[in-house]
């Protein structure tokens, strides 16, 4: 799963390699605006004619991502680290594949490390049911609900977390890398 998904990264990374710098950040207050230039994106890579790029940039989702990964200071992550640092890399992987699969599988480490931080934490397994266990008739019911102890207890949470302070991620916040411009990559 991860190895699939670290290749859609590579692969993603790849096609936008540059888009920060054709980004221009038009209103900062309230909510800043933040428009993408296609046409100098695609005429500095010399895809003008690309019929699957034109489409992909035109599409919703792009617009999602350029709104969302287009301000310059936000939390950045390892995509954004991909399109800054790792052009060179990438292009130099192109003709040889021992070298990108050993990449994908070092993005793959990665996006398992960033899901999985404490991998000291077992998961126990549920043991699978035994032959005829199905036909048991010592098998308690469900006991009944009792709606005043349900009650009690969602009052207690309520109040436990009421008091609590609000959870945050400790996620930093930093200027995003631009990474090259777009005409490196013709």
């Amino acid at each position: 799963d991860k190895e699939v998904r670290a290749i859609f990264l590579r692969l993603f990374a790849q096609l936008f390699q540059g888009y920060r710098s054709c980004l221009q950040l038009i209103r900062i207050h309230a909510e800043p605006v933040i428009h993408f230039h296609k046409a100098a994106f695609l005429g500095q890579r010399g895809l003008i004619e690309n019929d699957f790029l034109t489409k992909v940039l035109n599409g919703m989702a792009f617009a999602g991502f350029v709104s969302e990964r287009g301000p310059p200071f936000r939390t950045c992550d390892l995509f954004d680290e991909l399109v800054a640092f790792e052009v060179e890399r990438i292009k130099a992987e192109e003709g040889n594949p021992p070298k990108m699969i050993k990449h994908v599988r070092e993005l793959a480490e990665q996006l398992f490390k960033n899901e999985n931080p404490n991998p000291h934490i077992a998961f126990q397994k549920v043991p699978r049911p035994t032959e005829g266990s199905h036909l048991r008739v010592h098998i308690l019911p469900f006991p009944r609900i009792h709606e005043g102890r349900v009650q009690e207890l969602l009052q207690e949470g309520l109040a436990r977390s009421q008091g609590a302070p609000p959870a945050t991620r400790g996620d930093k916040k930093c200027v995003v890398p631009a990474g090259p411009p777009v005409g490196m990559f013709i």
